[in-house]
């Protein structure tokens, strides 16, 4: 919700308080919001958040035929559907709270797990709740202007059933593709599969981020070989923002798969624990490759902070050692700049040329050490 700007002088308090919530958003852990208060009601869904900012579909499908259709009404949810069918129920944006009580009501889904549906910040997870499987699994994108987002992807998995609630849009067209096309192969697709064709199709959404991410590390490897510049060091700050984003999105989605392949988990059967498996093969990819990127990005940076060193020591190097060729010739210029009436050599014909000679001399003889020690290579 946007906050005007009041008219009238804001007191500096309130001030601090603006500028602290806004490099807040600003930092790496943004989207953390809690809809409830504090103090409020275990179960409780805000009542308050704005209606019709979501899309319900709804696709039942069998051997023998798919219905797919949009409902404007919730209530409609409460059509029964074939015994020998699966539904799939997906909805599209952060749900209000008459969506939410129509699922809890038609579903039995209990409060507990829709209020961590309107939680948008909740970390990977699976729940039992005997008659169905409450599981979150986080989703990261990168936004047109480059910001790396983590959407939250909730799934209600059970026997003829899934809900899919996920912030975004057209995320799990694919999904929906392919259950269209597979029509002889149907039946092999039960409410288990379904669930996971969800959570593999998220699970790859990590891959062209980290795609990315490669790719832009070694761009910077690059240019600081080039030469080092202030830019270098913003990207690799926010290499490593985004990716400890990934690392605490990864790292608990690899628990939550290795939840659902155990065998106490009645509603997965062990066909799709065996699709499960390799789900979670690809999450464990995802975390190895997280892991060494974090380090590389550790070592860029410390590569920037040597390059930046290094330069700096030649500028003093090489200040050191004009300063060092000077003080010899400054202090023959010194001691025959004295005034005196009885110095030797200040009437002299060749003093002048002696004196230049000489400090000439130095310079080179000077310049000529450098090079032998190896200060000047």
């Amino acid at each position: 919700m946007t906050r005007k700007r009041s008219q009238h002088r804001t007191d500096p308090g309130q001030m601090t308080t603006a500028n602290h919530d806004k490099n807040r958003k600003q930092g790496v852990l943004t989207g953390f919001h809690r809809s409830t208060g504090v103090g409020a009601m275990p179960g409780s869904i805000d009542s308050h958040t704005a209606s019709g900012n979501c899309k319900v579909t709804r696709l039942v499908y069998s051997r023998n035929e798919v219905i797919e259709e949009t409902l404007n009404d919730v209530t409609q949810l409460a059509k029964v559907s074939p015994d020998s069918s699966v539904t799939w129920v997906r909805i599209e944006g952060i749900p209000d709270a008459p969506v939410l009580r129509t699922l809890a009501t038609v579903f039995g889904i209990h409060s507990l797990a829709l209020e961590d549906v309107t939680n948008t910040h909740q970390r990977c997870k699976v729940e039992d709740y005997d008659e169905y499987l409450f599981v979150i699994t986080r989703l990261p994108r990168y936004q047109d202007d480059g910001t790396l987002v983590s959407e939250q992807v909730a799934l209600f998995l059970g026997r003829s059933f899934v809900i899919s609630l996920h912030e975004g849009e057209n995320i799990f067209n694919a999904v929906r593709d392919r259950i269209i096309r597979a029509l002889p192969r149907r039946s092999e697709m039960p409410a288990d599969y379904l669930g996971y064709a969800i959570l593999d199709t998220a699970t790859d959404y990590y891959f062209p981020v980290i795609e990315e991410i490669g790719n832009r590390l070694n761009a910077v490897d690059e240019q600081i070989e080039s030469g080092v510049s202030h830019e270098q060091r913003s990207e690799i700050r926010q290499l490593r923002s985004d990716l400890l984003l990934v690392r605490r999105t990864i790292w608990p989605q690899r628990d939550a798969m290795a939840a659902l392949m155990r065998d106490d988990c009645k509603l997965i059967s062990p066909t799709t624990r065996t699709y499960l498996r390799d789900c979670y093969d690809h999450t464990v990819q995802i975390l190895d490759v997280t892991e060494t990127y974090r380090e590389l990005c550790a070592d860029l940076r410390d590569f920037h902070l040597a390059e930046i060193s290094y330069r700096n020591n030649e500028v003093m190097k090489t200040l050191t050692i004009i300063a060092t060729l000077f003080m010899p010739l400054s202090f023959v210029a010194g001691f025959y700049g004295m005034n005196f009436e009885y110095m030797p050599e200040l009437h002299w014909r060749f003093g002048y040329p002696m004196v230049v000679t000489l400090m000439f001399t130095i310079a080179a003889s000077l310049i000529y050490w450098f090079r032998r020690k190896g200060w000047l290579s």
